[in-house]
């Protein structure tokens, strides 16, 4: 974030990635309103580089104005780009969670229509907390078991698959793989109670999550999240150490999945 589109650009080329996970949504690197007029110049300045948005993460969960659901899809999709990332749903811990469960399913229709109609892939990531819809996997594959893999996915995320299950993790995997869409590599460490992200290789996520991805032959997108990185890019001396921390963790997720 604060890097120019080229300079994104150029640095992701670097990292020898085949393309990069883009936030359109409030407060990410485009705007929703300005998706139109700034989301061909971020394409534009990816494909000088050989690169692509390959994931969009996008503040969209359900079809509204006040999300620009439409313009945004359409937009990407008129673009090429393949698939983006839903927004979160929330629990209201005081309320009737299954009722809330069953208030989702009609949000997730209608955007599964519009964006079957575009022709954009919606996936939705598991992410952990005591509130988060879909932190245990199951209530959201209760609704994404009714559609094919290629009209909504799973995101899955094995650092939250770790932090909200423990040594449960592969039950979830097992449980969404049909329906994975695209998976998140990043890693933690306890602090007390609460999860700290640290480099990948140096806390709790296991290679064996890789060794999974191997043995059923997964060959969809993978995204590597750095989310431990602090500190403002434009600085010289803090891109640096954001490249020396990207050259790392590449270098240990290409380990894993022994990528030549």
């Amino acid at each position: 974030q604060g890097l120019s589109y080229d300079d994104i650009a150029s640095l992701a080329a670097e990292m020898g990635v085949d393309g990069v996970e883009a936030p359109i949504r409030p407060k990410g690197h485009i705007e929703p309103e300005a998706v139109a007029d700034e989301l061909p110049k971020f394409v534009e300045a990816l494909k000088k580089q050989g690169l692509e948005i390959t994931l969009m993460t996008s503040g969209i969960n359900q079809v509204s104005a006040e999300q620009h659901t439409e313009k945004v899809l359409r937009t990407a999709a008129a673009l090429g780009i393949q698939r983006y990332r839903m927004s979160y749903y929330k629990y209201d811990l005081k309320q009737p969670i299954w009722d809330q469960l069953q208030a989702v399913r009609p949000l997730v229709k209608d955007l599964v229509q519009l964006s079957d109609e575009l022709g954009i892939q919606p996936v939705f990531q598991n992410h952990s907390g005591k509130d988060y819809f879909g932190a245990t996997v199951w209530d959201m594959y209760s609704i994404i078991r009714d559609y094919r893999p290629e009209q909504i996915a799973f995101c899955f995320d094995i650092l939250h698959a770790t932090v909200e299950g423990g040594l449960a993790w592969p039950l979830h995997a097992a449980l969404t793989a049909g329906h994975w869409g695209a998976v998140y590599f990043k890693d933690f460490q306890w602090q007390g109670r609460k999860s700290e992200t640290c480099p990948l290789g140096q806390g709790q996520i296991s290679p064996d999550f890789a060794k999974l991805l191997l043995q059923r032959q997964y060959a969809g997108p993978i995204s590597l999240h750095l989310e431990y990185l602090k500190g403002d890019a434009k600085d010289p001396a803090t891109l640096k150490e954001f490249r020396a921390a990207h050259l790392r963790d590449v270098k240990v997720l290409s380990e894993w999945m022994q990528w030549g």
